[in-house]
């Protein structure tokens, strides 16, 4: 048993950071490889925001570089394109955060009243494995079953009844894009909510079966409550990271549909920073992304907060 140190007063005292660093070692040594990972592909990479303050010059670098305040800000708040790109984010994001965020908890729940642990297992494994899939082979899959050689007009062909239009359709767009991160991404969004469903005491299940209340009362009144914080703190981030519908996927299937319809801010930046050299319009671009991602997480916590949450972080 080792002993605890206390103050007069009867509380513990605090320990300095080298006998912590000591007790500590192993957990820092184990976290130090995703603390270098962060750092090299996160952090550092801030210093380059300094070029969306520039005419950046490759061939001069960040430091020699002409200076021009916010020049490329005043281009990007003109441009009819990039108001249709921040429009389009904003509308998949939308129809994103009403029909995808739902479907992973409610995944959860059904998955929790499974009693056979293997049969649990086997559909785990088998939804959580499209996440692994890359964005080309999902988007390829789509195709084969959706496209106009595709499996689906293949069938309504063979029946004499017209064909449907859905890879290339611009009106069913978002719904198309909407179910390929569903059936990608919602078996491995069931981790977390699993997990709060594993941390709810029975005991108060087996009570309120007592008391008479039904499965949905149950479900009502205790597991949903249980995964009320875990629920907050997932919109939250879901909201922080809104203006970040997808990169790949919109990137593939942007000449199939028109720019008008698929482009987005990250495909934005992309077309009219990276791949026309105009690097400091792209970084502007990337940064008014990033602000406005902060003001959004920022607002959702808020938000948490007034309802009683925790949110990302404590008052």
């Amino acid at each position: 048993m080792t002993s605890i140190r206390a103050d007069r007063a009867g509380r513990p005292a605090r320990l300095s950071w080298r006998i912590r660093l000591r007790r500590d070692r192993s957990l820092i040594l184990m976290t130090l490889p995703a603390v270098v990972l962060l750092l090299v592909f996160n952090y550092v990479p801030l210093f380059g925001l300094a070029t969306a303050f520039q005419e950046y010059d490759p061939l001069a670098g960040v430091w020699q570089s002409t200076w021009a305040g916010l020049y490329q800000f005043e281009r990007l708040l003109s441009d009819s394109l990039f108001w249709g790109a921040l429009k389009n984010t904003l509308w998949l994001s939308f129809v994103q955060l009403i029909l995808f965020f739902p479907v992973p908890i409610a995944l959860a729940l059904l998955l929790n009243t499974v009693l056979s642990e293997r049969i649990r297992n086997f559909i785990q494994s088998v939804v959580y494995l499209p996440h692994f899939f890359s964005w080309v082979l999902a988007v390829t899959i789509f195709q084969q079953m959706l496209g106009g050689a595709g499996a689906l007009n293949q069938f309504l062909r063979g029946n004499d009844i017209g064909t449907w239009d859905i890879m290339t359709n611009p009106d069913t767009f978002a719904l198309l894009v909407t179910s390929q991160v569903i059936w990608k991404e919602a078996g491995w969004g069931i981790i977390v909510f699993l997990a709060a469903l594993a941390a709810i005491n029975t005991d108060l299940y087996e009570a309120a079966a007592a008391d008479g209340a039904g499965r949905w009362r149950r479900l009502w009144h205790i597991t949903l409550p249980g995964l009320r914080s875990v629920i907050v703190l997932m919109l939250v981030l879901r909201l922080g990271n809104a203006l970040s519908v997808g990169f790949e996927q919109f990137l593939i299937q942007r000449n199939a549909v028109g720019h008008d319809t698929a482009e987005v801010l990250d495909t934005f930046s992309f077309y009219y920073g990276i791949a026309t050299g105009d690097y400091s319009y792209g970084a502007a671009a990337g940064l008014f992304k990033s602000v406005i991602s902060l003001l959004l997480i920022w607002g959702a916590n808020k938000l948490a907060h007034a309802f009683g949450e925790d949110g990302l972080y404590r008052k």
